[in-house]
């Protein structure tokens, strides 16, 4: 092993662990709190946090051992199997995301018929067509035989070995990825863009308030107009910084894997190996990356999370006293004997 495959192994077994610990953290926070399971985007965000955790226990480990033999790790069955999850979890993952888009479309565009238009069952209906939707291509990829240990990403993925089904596979793979990462994106777009605009459509009328307010009261301190400006700016800039984040990390993550399987597939230029497995960490970071973009650091869960830890703190410390104290009873006993 080369000093490339040591540091990309290094990379896949810190995306493991720090994806491992924020999923884990993510699920716990939807258990501990009644809060967060009573709302609807909470079931998109548990499925997401599925398709990541299964992600990181099942395909992380077989690139990594892929990354270090050079080879494909354990039989045929085993590397269909998860070649059949990685394309199924991967595009459950990117319809999860444009899930919580829409029902971040309706709260913020349609606030007053939210509820009846985004209510449980219909959440349960969208995460039914997302799991329908993952399930058909990995489906039609198994049965066609077109599931592989692929050694330019050191993966058992998407992967056709049969040069008379070159044209086919090419078209399989080119309508994939325009009804998983394209379709994806479009609606991300769409609907984070009309956020956006309904966002700042508020910030003006706000702004206009502030100012009017500022206006009347001739004899504000300096230091407090100063800060109610700079309020404003950070209000201004608070929606675009998130619409920012949800569409960024998304292309960010998936845009160069996906790019790389379809320069792979037109011949049109040679990929490199160590950018071929690059380009697949990123992919995987994006379960690394949404714990922190769509929970952990929202009030709601980072509130929760800290009182899992407080509680878990409190607990051990009490544990440890209570030990403490029986040591030390135990040493006077002894004393007085």
């Amino acid at each position: 092993t080369g000093g490339g495959e040591v540091i990309l192994a290094f990379v896949v077994v810190v995306l493991m662990l720090v994806a491992l610990l924020a999923n884990v953290l993510v699920l716990m926070c939807f258990l501990y709190s009644a809060d967060i399971r009573k709302q609807v985007p909470g079931l998109f965000i548990l499925n997401l946090t599925f398709c990541n955790l299964l992600m990181t226990v099942l395909n992380m480990p077989l690139t990594l051992a892929g990354i270090i033999y050079k080879s494909q790790p354990g039989g045929d069955q085993i590397c269909h199997i998860v070649g059949f999850l990685e394309t199924f979890l991967t595009t459950n993952s990117m319809l999860s995301m444009a899930a919580l888009s829409i029902d971040r479309w309706i709260a913020v565009v349609f606030p007053l018929s939210y509820h009846s238009k985004m209510r449980y069952r219909d959440a349960a209906l969208i995460l039914s067509y997302t799991w329908l939707h993952s399930a058909s291509f990995p489906i039609v990829a198994a049965s066609l035989s077109w599931v592989g240990f692929h050694h330019l990403y050191a993966s058992c993925t998407l992967y056709n070995k049969k040069p008379e089904d070159r044209t086919q596979f090419v078209i399989f793979t080119g309508v994939f990825h325009t009804l998983s990462f394209l379709l994806s994106l479009i609606v991300l777009c769409f609907t984070y863009l009309k956020v956006l605009k309904v966002a700042r459509f508020h910030c003006k009328r706000i702004d206009v308030i502030t100012m009017q307010t500022l206006v009347l009261l001739v004899d504000i301190h300096p230091s407090v107009r100063e800060r109610c400006l700079e309020e404003q700016k950070r209000r201004r800039q608070r929606a675009t910084k998130k619409i920012s984040t949800f569409i960024g990390t998304f292309i960010l993550c998936f845009a160069p894997y996906v790019i790389t399987r379809l320069v792979e597939l037109s011949s049109v230029a040679h990929i490199n190996s160590h950018w071929g497995i690059i380009s697949k960490c990123l992919a995987y970071s994006k379960a690394v990356s949404d714990p922190f973009v769509y929970s952990l650091l929202r009030h709601q869960y980072k509130k929760t999370w800290k009182d899992i830890i407080n509680k878990i703190l409190k607990r051990s410390s009490i544990n440890s006293s209570a030990l403490t104290s029986e040591s030390h009873n135990r040493n006077i006993l002894q004393l007085n004997e």
